[in-house]
């Protein structure tokens, strides 16, 4: 089989999987499944195949561009926190979920240097895990890569763009009731189909008939997680949202769910499962009550551009060239990165005032 028919048959092969699962279920396949087999099914989801995910171009086959992609300097000013979080918290090990290409890990460990004694990795991805260590190989032994959730953490938890890409349940208020969407198949394609269900997003409305929106009980399980085995430390997530009255505010009826592919976005997850990452945006508030409820103190909530600016973003770009001030630039401008992104931080077992959220908090919003 040469190069150019393999995405073509891993893209069949997880169609026939799909069209299995959906039989297997009684003809009706709740979305979050249905996005977790397009994402993450071993050797055939989006993120467990080969083909390239991140980069700042199209020509390079990505499909989308991160933050530590976009410039060196996102991952420099995120150590100034995180080296603050590790003297807190009296620790040495970094946790990092859902790594990518392997360059924020890179940029963390250039910058903290000796205060990071091991870097402990959790990634689904078997492709993605060998390209981060190839990328991370001068660092030796400091980095490891786990399998699942360690059963005990101590130190310091970063997780950039990885709550976005945990399934989602889809959801849609008719004008009378709430309604879960599922996928069927109608003539061999996908399609979207409706059934009753007692699922309901966290807040009353008011909305709009026609309303298709997300509710997120994975990411927040995660945290939950998190929670359970951080026994001393502090956790960053970085992320596309919304506090809660935003998310579900009745101009947004049509949900935050999208697919990118190419350095293009569409809003079909049914077409080219695969082949294309699938995204909704964070319910911030949810994440932080379920950080609370399992423990977690809310160390703070702000924009991307102020938390940056907040860890000396700026000082950072002095002896930086013109052509680097003008990516880094993007991390904090409001059209591109900075407003959009959002970071939320945690702590447990030490108190500090995180340098994060230093000016600009928005925690009262949540």
């Amino acid at each position: 089989m040469d190069a150019a028919s393999e995405p073509d048959s891993v893209s069949s092969r997880l169609r026939l999987l799909l069209r299995e699962a959906i039989l297997a279920a009684g003809g009706w396949l709740p979305f979050d499944r249905y996005m977790a087999i397009a994402l993450y099914e071993p050797g055939l989801g989006y993120y467990a195949h080969g083909s390239p995910k991140f980069g700042t171009m199209p020509a390079s086959g990505s499909d989308f561009v991160t933050a530590p992609e976009l410039s060196p300097h996102f991952g420099r000013a995120l150590a100034v926190q995180l080296r603050q979080a590790l003297q807190a918290g009296e620790a040495t090990t970094v946790y990092e979920f859902g790594a990518g290409s392997g360059a924020l890990a890179e940029q963390l460990l250039e910058a903290l240097g000796a205060a990071v004694e091991r870097y402990r990795i959790v990634d689904l991805s078997g492709s993605l895990r060998a390209r981060q260590a190839a990328r991370l190989q001068r660092f030796g032994d400091r980095v490891q890569w786990l399998d699942r959730l360690p059963d005990a953490m101590h130190g310091v938890v970063i997780g950039n763009e990885v709550l976005d890409a945990m399934p989602v349940q889809l959801l849609h208020w008719d004008g009378d009731a709430w309604l879960e969407r599922g996928v069927v198949m109608k003539q061999g394609a996908f399609a979207w189909a409706d059934r009753a269900s007692a699922l309901h997003p966290p807040l009353d409305g008011p909305f709009v008939p026609g309303t298709i929106t997300e509710i997120h009980p994975q990411a927040e399980a995660f945290v939950r997680s998190v929670a359970d085995r951080l026994q001393r430390g502090a956790a960053f997530f970085i992320d596309y949202g919304f506090p809660e009255a935003e998310y579900y505010h009745p101009q947004r009826h049509g949900g935050t769910l999208m697919c990118h592919r190419g350095h293009r976005a569409d809003s079909d997850p049914l077409q080219d499962p695969g082949s294309k990452d699938i995204t909704a945006h964070v319910n911030f508030t949810g994440i932080a009550l379920a950080g609370q409820e399992a423990g977690l103190e809310v160390l703070g909530y702000t924009s991307q551009a102020r938390f940056l600016l907040n860890c000396g973003l700026l000082p950072l770009l002095e002896s930086a060239t013109i052509a680097e001030r003008a990516m880094a630039q993007k991390l904090i401008t409001e059209h591109e990165m900075g407003e959009l992104f959002k970071v939320i931080g945690f702590a447990k077992g030490c108190s500090f005032d995180a340098l994060g959220f230093a000016s600009g908090d928005r925690s009262h919003r949540l």
